[in-house]
């Protein structure tokens, strides 16, 4: 008798990763710096590249989950599994704090409480067709383009790096850093601002086109704004929904990362408006509200309820204040970075809204090159601006998250080799 199992099994892979290119950009920076280390292991490195924050969590944020790891303990205390979607004392304060205070018309139930907006921004294409004609700005954050390759919803990538079946929509210093709408119809678009990772922020005029040509086209805009905290004009829109019909066209993303130091804590939230639409494959109109959450009910258990009671801390009185403070010290730190490099020549952009300085390459070297240059010369670590799209050669980004005392060693560092 032959065994079923004579044969060797082959496990097939999902393809589409290997279109990816030949590593996600972060981890790129991680082996050229340890391989520096390696050779060089009596180096203090200081990292200005990944956009991991420093400074301590709040300490308003520090009691209440305190408090929640003390009502763990409690019989009548306990939680166990929470509401998939976040419980509802959390998303009264966000709807009330982050939309209505604005006058944007967003209700509590059209909040979904996650563990990260990167996760949730990739997650979204579960609820999306695969057929849909994408939108990316270039440069962009990676993860927008890399969750459309692992899904299948692009060919290969050319010769620049970029994919085909999406359009790349420039913002370089040429355009002064505005998204133009795109020159054919598309589906899906993805924005962000303040935008990462030249730091450019879109006025409400600006976000308007984008609103009416999602409108015209019946396309559906993907809006990230984890770093909406850090814009300074109060001119400037914090949220897609302040622009008239955003809420029949778009999902905003936003982040407790930044603004309150929760990186390793992980909270965020996805707003989908109940009267957003998209169509089945006969044409059918489809909630996409309910979609969203029928998704997030059978993949995702809730963010914890101690860490939901922190998230609920940022909009006390304390909160508000001790977040403010934080995002204060980390505009300082890019006011820094920008005067320094400012001085000694060099072209800057960015740092005024976001937390991000967006850098012209000097004497045209490319991005990889200048990396190697701040790494080898001045030991501070970077992002290559080709890292986030063909329109980034050229160009590269310094983070001001971190401490005070590091982003000026290194902008001395800097300074002195150049």
């Amino acid at each position: 008798m032959i065994s079923i199992y004579a044969f060797p099994v082959v496990v097939q892979v999902n393809g589409n990763y290997l279109k990816l290119q030949a590593g996600y950009l972060f981890p790129e920076i991680a082996r050229r710096v340890n391989t520096f280390l390696e050779v060089n292991q009596n180096v203090e490195l200081i990292r200005l590249g990944i956009g991991d924050v420093t400074e301590p969590l709040p300490l308003a944020c520090r009691t209440a989950m305190k408090s929640a790891i003390d009502e763990m303990g409690t019989e009548s205390g306990f939680h166990g599994y929470g509401p998939e979607q976040g419980y509802t004392w959390l998303r009264e304060v966000i709807a009330k704090n982050d939309f209505q205070s604005r006058g944007c018309d967003i209700s509590p139930e059209e909040i979904f409480v996650s563990d990260g907006s990167k996760c949730d921004s990739s997650n979204i294409l579960d609820i999306l067709g695969e057929g849909n004609r994408i939108a990316v700005t270039d440069p962009v954050y990676p993860v927008y383009v890399d969750s459309n390759v692992m899904s299948g919803r692009t060919g290969h990538a050319g010769d620049l790096g970029r994919y085909q079946g999406l359009s790349y929509l420039p913002i370089t210093a040429e355009n002064n850093f505005v998204v133009d709408l795109p020159d054919q119809p598309v589906d899906l678009i993805y924005l962000c601002f303040p935008n990462n990772p030249t730091g450019a922020v879109a006025s409400k005029s600006q976000l308007k086109c984008w609103v009416d040509y999602a409108l015209e086209h019946k396309a559906l805009i993907l809006f990230d704004a984890a770093y909406e905290a850090f814009i300074q004009d109060p001119e400037l829109p914090h949220s897609i929904y302040e622009i008239d019909g955003a809420r029949e066209c778009a999902i905003e993303f936003r982040s407790f990362s930044k603004n309150a130091g929760f990186t390793g804590t992980r909270c965020a939230f996805t707003v989908v408006p109940k009267v957003l639409k998209g169509n089945a494959i006969d044409g059918d109109e489809v909630d996409l509200w309910s979609l969203w959450n029928r998704r997030q009910s059978t993949k995702f258990n809730g963010v914890s309820y101690i860490v939901q009671r922190g998230a609920e801390a940022v909009y006390s009185l304390e909160g508000k204040a001790q977040t403010t403070s934080l995002v204060e010290f980390y505009m300082k730190n890019a006011a820094i970075i920008r005067n320094k490099l400012s001085a000694i020549g060099l072209d800057v952009f960015g740092g005024e809204h976001a937390p991000y300085v967006w850098i012209k390459t000097p004497n045209d070297i490319d991005s990889w090159g200048f990396f190697d240059l701040l790494l080898n010369c001045a030991h501070v670590v970077g992002t290559p601006g080709s890292g986030f799209g063909a329109s980034g050669e050229g160009y590269f980004r310094l983070s001001a998250f971190n401490s005070r005392s590091n982003v000026e060693s290194a902008m001395k560092r800097i300074t002195q080799f150049s």
